[in-house]
This record gives structure tokens, C-alpha cells and sequence, in this order.
């Protein structure tokens, strides 16, 4: 059912082509339905007779027919492609566009290599069985009742050798294709596995080798790679025995026929041309059958990926928007968090509990905390990358769930905890917020993120190619281009995810010094590990285990929060203190 709704739903703006092709596959086996019949008077009224005229009228309804055929194959094969491609198209922007949706911990929970091979593999795998379909559903089932009823009106008296014929192979294709079901699901997975895997040692090659692990990771694919192999053996083991046992069978039913058949020509009861006609028909009725087995071995393997793709589609809490949708909130920046608390899907205990906020425009708010205590999942939703589970979360006084993504998105700036670029150039990455902004304004942000010299230095300035993932610039590099970025985008709420912790402190602080002037009319969120980071907050806001345990500026907190102390304390940072 799943496998027919997203055909159907997907396929339904392109009725047109798909009408086409079931009128050209209707005209295609009605016309190779015609042709042992036309044949067969040739035989008993032309060849047997001498007679030419008849003999070359015949021909010339069989070469119609022919060409005719051929036509309107072509023509059905033609749509039905169109409309299987437009079928992948749609079902692979549906996915792309879900997955933008989603919550970081759905994105967590699907993980990358297995939304990409949902959205290439797997669509392949639906996309190739509508193509097969709309040929072989209206082509199958026309040409086998077809040629049994033909195959009767030629000679009702063989009628028990299709009874027995047919059964029998439908018997063991389908015990064949049973055999090979159960082990498409795995054959899917193994390739989650695998793309996981290949992504892993691509992306932490570095790690790899500042650690030798070149040949224990090499196993480690060798593994799952053979896994993998030896899943599409034994399903090719299987699959090939299909084709072979049908091509046997035809040539039995031909051998059985001429064998019951020749004494009933030899006593004058049957015409030459009904035994040929006769065989034509069996062997299109067989075809039928094969081509029906050949959809039976196809349909599991799809109905796992439409299974798989449905599972993103159907997604109920990811982050989306509501059905009415505020495209502009009025009014001062002003951010307020209320009884906000956040629970991971399966955890025991919420990583955030009882969290308020109340911030407005012209603050600079720090976090600061221990590891885990949840510092990036309370910026995290600020942007909206996470729903709260309970509380609210309000811009403006709006709540955030019923703001637009397009006014959010221009509302709130995220440099993220890891900083992450696009392959482009370096003015692409920055053009990222604010695509209309100038050279000028996107030097100004770079100057301001400390770095306007190392772009300056790249043989193309701003043009300089950024690969994927920005692996050829530095990890503080990285940082300060994420920084720019999200400058030149001139949002109302910065948000700074511990993003200052690749740099040294002497430019750390040139940038916090810069950024002062810059943002004096925005909010300002930092996370930071460093104590020397947050020590000109307005307002710092002390973590642990989820919750705030102390809050003030720096100088209140020192009089009043041994948890901030512990912190200062444990990075050695006693001269803060004095």
C-alpha cells in the first residue's frame, strides 16, 4: 500500500503520459495478438494453395501490423520513461524538502548515509519498478488472457496443456522470488552500512592516518563490502535460475504440442497453420507469465524502499511550519524563554529543565557551563533547530512555532558549535544570509571576524574556491568565515555556539572587541568555554545538568555562584578572579 500511494500520489499530475502509455500498450499487444493468426492463413490458404496474391496480401497486413507494433511499443516505452523520471524527480524533492525540516535529532536518528541512499537507491528502486510496471502491468495481463482465448478458438483440444503449463510456472518463479524476498530488506541496509562507513573514512582521513588505522579501516570496509556482495550473490543466484526455467518450459510446450498435435494433422482434424498459430499463442502466454514473474521479483525490493522513503515522509515531529503562519512580527528584539524544558527522543531524563530567559535587543547573554550541560541544545532552540518539549520559546512575544522559517531565518544569526562551509568560493559562503551584499560589505564582516588578512593572501581574494566542507582553510580559518558570515547577514539575534574556541586568545579578543560596535543593536548570544570570553557579558547564565543554577554578570557571580568559581578554578583562569 505504501509502494501504491507514493506512486499514485506522485504520478497523478502526469495523467496525461500515463493514459498514453496504457493506449499504446493496449494497441501494441492487440496488433502481436493479430500476428500467428494472420500467420496461420498464410500457411493454410496461401503457402498450402500456391496462392501468391494471398500470400502477399497476408505478408503485407503482417508488415503493417509489425511496424504498427513497433510503433506503439516505442511510444508506450518513451512515456513511461517520462513519467518514471518525473516520478523520481518528485519523490527526491519531497524527500530533500522533508529533510529540511527536521529537527536535529531526527537528522541524528535517520543519520546522513542513510537519508542519502533513501533519496538516491531507494527512489531509484521505485522509480525503475513504475517504469516496468506501466509497461508489463497493461502488456501482461492483455496478452496472457488474450493468447488463452486465442490459443482455445485455435484448438480447444491442447487447452490442458496450458492448465497444466502455466501453473507450473507460476509455481516456481514464485517459489524462486519468495527465497530472494526477505533478503532485499538486508540488501538496503547493507548499503547504509557501507555508505556510512565510506563517509566516515573519507571524512576522518586525517584522524586515520595520525593514527595508522589505514589498514584496520580498510578491513572494516572489506567487511561490510562482502556482506554486501554476498547478499546480491545469493539474490543473483536465485534470480538467474528464473530465466533459464522459463526458456525450458517454452521449449517443452513447443515439443508437447508438435507431439499431440501431428497425429491430429496427420488424420486431416488440424491445419498446419492452427499448430503454429497455437504455439505463437503458448509462447505469448508464457511471455506474459515471465514478464508478470519478473514484476513479482521486483515489487519486493521496491515495497523496502518505498517502506524506507515513506519513513521520512511521514515524519509527524519534525520541525515544520503551522498551517497559519506570521510572516512579520513588529516591535524591539526581544527573545523570552518560559519554563522551557527539551527531552531527546528515548533519553531518561531531559537534557534541559525549567529554563527562562527574558533578552532584548543591545544585551550580550553568555552560557557557560559544564560538558553536557546542555549549552548547545538551549541555542539550538533559538533558531529553531529544536522544538522545546515543554514550555515556550517566544520572539517578539510571538511564539516561535507560528513565525514563518523565511522570517526566523532572517531574524537570527547561527554560527554553529562546528563550523561548516559550502563548496563554492569564499564570497559564496558569505553571500549565504544576504545574497544581494556587496564586496565592500563582505570585507567590512571579514575585517570584523579577523579574517580580512589570510583572504587577502588567497591567490583570488573573495573568488578563492572553498572546498566541501571548507577542508582546505584551517580550523580557525573555518571559524572566522562562519563568523563573517553570519555578519554580512545583519541579523536581529546573534547566536555564537561556543564559536571562539579555535582561535588563540589574542584574537579572540580582537574580535570580541570588534564585534562590540557592530552588534550594539542586536541581541548577542555566546556559548563559550572560556571564562575570558563571557567576562563583559550583560547577563551569564550558569548551567548544570540542564538547568540554571546561577545567573548575573561576572562580578555579582563571583560573589555569589562556587559553581562559576569551580569553573574559573578548573581552567586556571585564577587571575579573572582577581
Amino acid at each position: 500500500m505504501t509502494l501504491l500511494r507514493l506512486s499514485l500520489s506522485s504520478l497523478c499530475p502526469y495523467w496525461p503520459a500515463v493514459l498514453l502509455v496504457i493506449v499504446f500498450q493496449v494497441a501494441g499487444v492487440l496488433a502481436a495478438l493479430y500476428l500467428p493468426t494472420i500467420n496461420a492463413y498464410m500457411i493454410d490458404d496461401g503457402i498450402a494453395q500456391g496462392d501468391i496474391p494471398t500470400i502477399w496480401r497476408l505478408g503485407g497486413y503482417m508488415l503493417v501490423v509489425t511496424v504498427g507494433n513497433i510503433i506503439a511499443v516505442v511510444a508506450a516505452n518513451y512515456f513511461a520513461a517520462r513519467s518514471a523520471m518525473r516520478l523520481g524527480q518528485d519523490l527526491r524533492e519531497r524527500v530533500f524538502t522533508t529533510v529540511q525540516h527536521f529537527s536535529a535529532q531526527r537528522l541524528h536518528e535517520f543519520g546522513a548515509p542513510s537519508l542519502i541512499t533513501r533519496s538516491t537507491n531507494d527512489v531509484q528502486q521505485v522509480q525503475m519498478l513504475t517504469f516496468f510496471a506501466m509497461n508489463f502491468l497493461v502488456q501482461a495481463p492483455i496478452t496472457g488472457i488474450g493468447g488463452i482465448v486465442l490459443a482455445l478458438s485455435v484448438e480447444p483440444g491442447l487447452a490442458w496443456l496450458i492448465a497444466v503449463m502455466v501453473p507450473l510456472m507460476l509455481l516456481a518463479v514464485g517459489t524462486l522470488v519468495a527465497l530472494a524476498s526477505p533478503l532485499f530488506g538486508r540488501m538496503q541496509k547493507r548499503i547504509d552500512v557501507i555508505n556510512r562507513v565510506l563517509r566516515e573514512q573519507i571524512t576522518g582521513i586525517r584522524v586515520l592516518r595520525a593514527f595508522t588505522r589505514e589498514d584496520l579501516e580498510r578491513q572494516r570496509y572489506e567487511d561490510v563490502n562482502a556482506e554486501l556482495t554476498d547478499l546480491n550473490r545469493r539474490v543473483g543466484q536465485l534470480m538467474i535460475i528464473i530465466q533459464p526455467l522459463i526458456m525450458f518450459m517454452l521449449n517443452v510446450s513447443s515439443v508437447l504440442v508438435l507431439w499431440f498435435a501431428a497425429p491430429r494433422v496427420e488424420s486431416g482434424q488440424m491445419e498446419v497453420g492452427s499448430i503454429t498459430a497455437f504455439i505463437a499463442y503458448l509462447i505469448q502466454i508464457l511471455i506474459a507469465v515471465m514478464m508478470a514473474s519478473f514484476m513479482t521479483m521486483m515489487i519486493p525490493r521496491a515495497m523496502v524502499s518505498a517502506g524506507r522513503i515513506a519513513e521520512v515522509l511521514d515524519v509527524d515531529d519534525s520541525v515544520r511550519e503551522r498551517e497559519s503562519v506570521i510572516t512579520e512580527v513588529p516591535g524591539p528584539t526581544r527573545l523570552q524563554l518560559r519554563d522551557v524544558s527539551f527531552t531527546y527522543p528515548g533519553a531518561e531524563r531531559p537534557v534541559l529543565r525549567g529554563v527562562n530567559l527574558d533578552a532584548h535587543a543591545g544585551q550580550t547573554v553568555a552560557i557557560i557551563g559544564g560538558t553536557g550541560s546542555g549549552k548547545s541544545t538551549l541555542m539550538n532552540l533559538v533558531p529553531r533547530l529544536l522544538d522545546a518539549t515543554e514550555g515556550e520559546v517566544l520572539h517578539n512575544g510571538t511564539p516561535i512555532e507560528t513565525l514563518h522559517p523565511d522570517l526566523l531565518a532572517s531574524r537570527v544569526g547561527l554560527v554553529p558549535q562546528k563550523p561548516y562551509l559550502f563548496s563554492g568560493t569564499v564570497a559564496s559562503n558569505l553571500r549565504f544570509g544576504n545574497p544581494e551584499a556587496t564586496d565592500e560589505e563582505l570585507w567590512h564582516a571579514l575585517t570584523i571576524a579577523q579574517g580580512r588578512d589570510f583572504v587577502a593572501a588567497m591567490p583570488d581574494g573573495l573568488d578563492s574556491v572553498i572546498a566541501q566542507g571548507g577542508t582546505n582553510v584551517s580550523g580557525g580559518q573555518r571559524q572566522r568565515l562562519c563568523i563573517a558570515r553570519a555578519l554580512v547577514a545583519r541579523p536581529e539575534i546573534y547566536v555564537f555556539d561556543d564559536s571562539f574556541s579555535a582561535l588563540d586568545l589574542t584574537t579572540d579578543a580582537r574580535l570580541r572587541a570588534a564585534l562590540f560596535p557592530e552588534t550594539r543593536h542586536a541581541l548577542v548570544l555566546i556559548v563559550a568555554q572560556r571564562v575570558s570570553t563571557v567576562t563583559s557579558a550583560d547577563l551569564i547564565l550558569v548551567l548544570d545538568h540542564g538547568e540554571i543554577v546561577a545567573s548575573g554578570t561576572h562580578e555579582e557571580l563571583l560573589a555569589s555562584s562556587e559553581t562559576y568559581l569551580e569553573i574559573i578554578r578548573s581552567q586556571g583562569a585564577e587571575e579573572v578572579v582577581a
